[in-house]
């Protein structure tokens, strides 16, 4: 009997602790020990979904990445084309098309991303004002989504327009001096991270 005591008091010691803990949890008393929210710090950015990195990247008009679709299927951008341009025997006229679509691609890009980067700034500024409603988010959420839509639609269609620019044997070439063809693991490494122009 003396022994079901000693484990009833057990028992009901280790109820109350997880009790306690779930208390903890609930009402955001969390123990001493827990991790920080990975978004500690986040709270004092301009623009709290976007870091100042992807700021800068929309306003500069960069690619972020948003044309891998087009340009790891065989559709070269005109940034990596002028760069390999002597490697890829660019004639002259090639080469004037190029640089032009590039301008204008990017002049394109950072009207786009400038816009994205306001339409984030009003859905915080809506957020940190407290006033924000259902109507609101909706409305502010979907030009946000127009927006990026825009964005990427621009970047993928210059890698179209660049490719029609070039011969099939320069949109080969181009795959192999970037590292795409080949037995995966065997190709060597693309010379650039970014590779969405």
């Amino acid at each position: 009997m003396k022994h079901m005591n000693i484990f009833q008091g057990i028992a009901a010691f280790a109820l109350l602790a997880s009790i306690g803990a779930a208390f903890a949890q609930h009402t955001g008393h969390a123990p001493a020990s827990s991790a920080p929210s990975p978004y500690a710090g986040q709270q004092a950015r301009e623009v709290k979904a976007l870091s100042p990195t992807q700021t800068a990247d929309l306003l500069e008009g960069k690619g972020m990445e948003q044309a891998k679709a087009a340009e790891l299927n065989g559709y070269p951008g005109p940034m990596h084309v002028l760069e390999l341009a002597e490697r890829l025997a660019l004639s002259t006229t090639q080469l004037r098309d190029s640089e032009a679509l590039l301008a204008a691609h990017k002049a394109e890009a950072r009207a786009l991303g400038a816009r994205l980067v306001e339409a984030e700034r009003r859905l915080d500024a809506a957020f940190a004002g407290k006033q924000i409603d259902t109507a609101q988010l909706e409305l502010l959420t979907r030009q946000i989504g127009l927006l990026q839509a825009e964005l990427r639609a621009s970047h993928l269609r210059t890698h179209l327009q660049q490719t029609r620019l070039l011969t099939a044997p320069q949109v080969a070439l181009y795959a192999e001096l970037r590292g795409y063809t080949g037995t995966p693991g065997t190709a060597a490494p693309a010379q650039h991270s970014n590779p969405s122009h």
